[in-house]
């Protein structure tokens, strides 16, 4: 008899209160740590541009005297001779972290809302940089928030970029990349 009213009871509670219900698993879901924590490791991060010196490529081939100066080629390492194509080793083009509308640097800077708004709406959603590492370690995908830099995901893997504390952060600029040049930091790590 008193499982019967039980029943009822709980029938009642559950038809009438549902959502909130609902809304209480969600979030003891979400906040239970189902999804990996970020890492925290000092790592060394160099910068690096598309430019000929960072990336090690030439205007022109040898076998045809330089004479077809608008194609580009690999001048070094194992794909010497190569067409320099510009693209990562996960095959996306390169490029470096915008803050968007939304930011600090709105902030900062709010005369620019306009502008970029009206002019640059591209520039409105926040975007991630490319980052080179080691694919042992941080498979393509892995996200990192370097300070200073900001956001950035794991699309590239470069030469000299050997072990677990070592990063190349892409710049447009090659005047941005010598300004960053290589500094020890704090990188917070996300695996995908």
């Amino acid at each position: 008899m008193v499982f019967s009213n039980l029943g009822a009871v709980m029938t009642k509670i559950f038809s009438v209160s549902r959502l909130p219900l609902l809304l209480l698993v969600a979030a003891a879901l979400l906040s239970s740590g189902c999804g990996k924590k970020p890492v925290a490791k000092l790592m060394t991060a160099t910068a690096y541009c598309g430019c000929s010196t960072c990336c090690s490529w030439e205007r022109g081939a040898p076998r045809y005297l330089h004479l077809d100066f608008w194609n580009r080629y690999v001048s070094a390492g194992a794909a010497k001779g190569n067409e320099y194509t510009g693209l990562t080793a996960s095959g996306t083009d390169p490029r470096e972290p915008q803050s968007g509308l939304f930011s600090v640097d709105s902030l900062k800077r709010p005369y620019m809302i306009p502008i970029r708004t009206i002019l640059f709406p591209w520039f409105f959603f926040p975007e991630k940089g490319t980052i080179a590492a080691d694919t042992r370690y941080y498979p393509f995908g892995t996200e990192m928030f370097v300070p200073g830099y900001g956001w950035g995901i794991v699309e590239d893997r470069g030469g000299a970029i050997k072990g677990p504390h070592r990063i190349d952060l892409y710049f447009d600029s090659h005047s941005d990349a010598l300004k960053w040049g290589r500094k020890k930091v704090y990188v917070e790590i996300h695996m995908p």
